[in-house]
């Protein structure tokens, strides 16, 4: 079967290590298309080094910009390589503009395709990723649903008999990367920080990183917490600097960092702050609190488990948060054993 997979941002590389691994094993022919929507060597060409990747058989270099030009970029690129290269299968991963631009390039030509992490909802549309979830759900044949909430979601949408339940082929790429990163105490030393109790930051989505005040909020919170290691994102850096936001003398900012070591610190932090949906999840997967600077996540069951706490960018709550930070009870295995490469492959093998 030939696969042609789209990629464009750093989660997906992550999803797709996994997932091109399995395709590999299984005799399958894969065609790597990489959008380009994440594209210095911090943000994209690591991650294929690190996690044994292919390269990508083309880079559509679409770039960053507003989100109409680059889904348009990235759909006109996917639908000239869906027509030159003929694949059975065209596979989706996430919620980004990539994600979008492959699930309808592959719907307008009347290919087949399959969404992986389907049926994730914040239930809050000013998310672009929320929009873009949705769509390519309702556009794509093959719903890979990392979890029960995910299946309940699109069965709720009508889209029951399209759904299979996988588990999060995360999982299988987090604990590659648990199984091979270096002792957080090394990659603190290698980054000439002491090694005491920190907390790992990130902030990249828009509501955050392009609002000056949301942003100052964030930073303001983190004040007095020890210790806190911040890899900024290239959008973060570019935004403080054009609103001359400086960081807290507590606060160490950082070039972003390869996900071998970015585990290796989520799983050694005291808390994780952030407002990423990977970053949740792969905190749950790691047992580390999280703190998320959003007023919705669509990963609920970190909620209900007590392994995750909802501040958004208020500073009080921020720092009552970090300094009680939240640990569940219990930490059932709600997204998975880590082998949903095998069970995603299987399914797409079964469209025939």
């Amino acid at each position: 079967m030939h696969l042609l997979t789209v990629v464009g941002a750093r989660p997906q590389f992550i999803k797709l290590a996994p997932f091109s691994a399995e395709a590999r094993r299984r005799g399958h022919r894969e065609t790597i298309v990489h959008t380009g929507q994440h594209y210095d060597e911090g943000m994209s060409g690591r991650f294929f080094a690190e996690l044994g990747i292919p390269l990508p058989d083309v880079n559509l270099e679409v770039g960053s910009g507003g989100h109409g030009s680059m889904t348009a970029r990235a759909l006109e690129g996917i639908e000239a390589e869906i027509v030159r290269r003929q694949p059975d299968v065209v596979v989706v991963f996430g919620d980004t503009n990539s994600t979008l631009a492959g699930a309808l390039a592959a719907a307008k030509l009347g290919v087949r395709s399959a969404h992986v992490e389907a049926g994730l909802r914040s239930f809050d549309r000013s998310m672009p990723e929320e929009v873009n979830r949705i769509v390519a759900d309702h556009c794509c044949d093959l719903l890979l649903s990392p979890n029960e909430t995910g299946r309940r979601n699109l069965a709720a949408e009508g889209l029951e008999a399209r759904t299979v339940l996988t588990g999060d082929i995360m999982v299988d790429a987090l604990y590659d990367a648990r199984d091979r990163a270096r002792p957080a105490v090394e990659v603190l030393a290698g980054l000439g920080l002491p090694a005491e109790p920190y907390c790992l930051l990130t902030v990249h989505r828009a509501a955050n990183a392009d609002d000056p005040a949301r942003l100052r909020a964030i930073l303001a919170g983190l004040t007095g917490a020890g210790l806190v290691v911040f890899p900024v994102h290239p959008r973060t850096r570019g935004a403080m600097a054009a609103n001359g936001i400086s960081l807290p003398a507590n606060v160490h900012g950082l070039e972003p960092l390869g996900y071998l070591d970015t585990v290796a610190l989520a799983g050694g932090a005291r808390a994780v702050v952030t407002d990423s949906g990977g970053l949740q999840k792969e905190a749950y997967l790691l047992e580390r609190p999280c703190v998320t600077l959003r007023e919705n996540t669509e990963w609920p069951e970190t909620l209900e488990l007590g392994w995750n706490v909802l501040v958004g960018a208020g500073t009080e709550a921020i720092r009552a948060a970090i300094a009680h930070p939240p640990r569940g009870a219990t930490h059932p295995p709600v997204y998975g054993d880590g082998h949903a490469a095998g069970r995603i492959l299987a399914a797409i093998e079964a469209m025939g």
